[in-house]
């Protein structure tokens, strides 16, 4: 199906609050006043750029369906990737940390799937405040925590790291799609001037607050995968790469020695 017409059945649906299924059981319905001006304003939304998440207010992540805003990143299929690798990893009772965790789709997804103890930190108290709306309407066992990275977790001992950092360089700004660059939160997507700010900062805290033999799993940007795993020193081992259905790096899993 061609994405223009999902989009607008996607806004169709919303604007009725109904499924995109409804609309095919129903081909004789027609809309009423207030459904035509709904539709005609989310599709002027989308016509100028917003996201059609942002206009719906949700996107789909695990089966299960998050509530997201312009203050969280919009979380991508393939974020999974990185869920799939937790799952592999996650011990039982294990105590697992989400850093950056934007709209909490990695941490509560993994409190659900694991019934493990989950942390989760996000700088913005605008993204926690989605997430932990998440976390209640999905009845997910979160603690979460207004932090910059890893700092406030020195001393902790922590069995699993997990984290979808900001990795988008400054100069690359301009590239990204209209949808990117201009309606998600900058502080989600961009690390500094190289992109790999954000990952050298958790790796460098993950070696204090992993325990011996923890999980750090990391999703990975494009062409990072080098860099990344030139930042793990004699420390780590069982470092594994593990690509996209596209065959890209996706994600980097690394044991604390």
């Amino acid at each position: 199906m061609p994405a223009s017409r999902l989009t607008a059945e996607v806004l169709l649906a919303h604007a009725i609050q109904r499924s995109r299924e409804y609309l095919y059981a129903h081909p004789e319905e027609t809309l009423t006043e207030t459904g035509w001006i709904h539709y005609g304003r989310y599709l002027h939304q989308r016509l100028n750029g917003t996201p059609t998440q942002y206009v719906t207010g949700r996107q789909e992540f695990y089966g299960r369906m998050f509530r997201v805003t312009r203050d969280v990143l919009i979380p991508r299929p393939e974020t999974e990737h990185l869920v799939e690798a937790a799952l592999e990893r996650i011990p039982s009772g294990a105590l697992v940390l989400d850093v950056g965790t934007g709209s909490g789709a990695l941490a509560v997804t993994l409190a659900l799937e694991t019934r493990c103890r989950a942390l989760a930190s996000d700088i913005s108290a605008r993204a926690l405040a989605v997430a932990r709306a998440n976390a209640a309407r999905l009845e997910a066992d979160v603690a979460f925590v207004e932090a910059d990275l890893i700092e406030p977790f020195a001393g902790h001992s922590i069995d699993v790291i997990v984290s979808n950092p900001p990795y988008v360089a400054l100069s690359e700004r301009e590239s990204l799609q209209r949808e990117v660059r201009d309606f998600e939160p900058p502080e989600a997507l961009f690390a500094g001037p190289t992109g790999l700010e954000c990952y050298e900062r958790i790796v460098a805290g993950a070696a204090t607050v992993l325990r011996p033999r923890g999980w750090l799993l990391l999703e990975l940007g494009f062409r990072a995968s080098g860099p990344v795993q030139a930042m793990l020193g004699s420390g780590w081992e069982d470092i594994t790469l593990i690509p996209d259905l596209a065959g890209i790096p996706r994600v980097l899993a690394a044991r604390r020695a």
